[in-house]
């Protein structure tokens, strides 16, 4: 099964959500998002996902750029493990089912 992915330019992502260009590229040095290949800068809706979270993190709690990319990294470990999990029980339900 595959998700549906869209697509956003810097530009639309900094109108939509209110943001500087500035706070972009904070996030992008700290790896937090990552824009995909090319000249102009597109951000798939999983990084703007976590870059939202980033950006809610700096401004509501003050918190500094390397704390937050240590933070996301956690929620995406967790985020990973979740579906993991859930993947995992699935597949015990269907041989105890069976």
């Amino acid at each position: 099964m595959s998700d549906i992915v869209f697509k956003i330019s810097l530009q639309e992502l900094c109108e939509q959500e209110g943001i500087t260009e500035t706070i972009v590229f904070k996030v992008v040095e700290h790896g937090i998002a990552e824009p995909l290949e090319g000249n102009d800068w597109m951000f798939e809706s999983s990084s703007v996902h976590w870059m939202k979270k980033a950006i809610r993190l700096y401004h509501d709690l003050d918190i500094d750029w390397v704390s937050i990319a240590m933070i996301i990294d956690l929620l995406q470990q967790n985020d990973a493990l979740l579906r993991k999990n859930e993947r995992l029980k699935n597949q015990l339900n269907r041989f105890i089912n069976n």
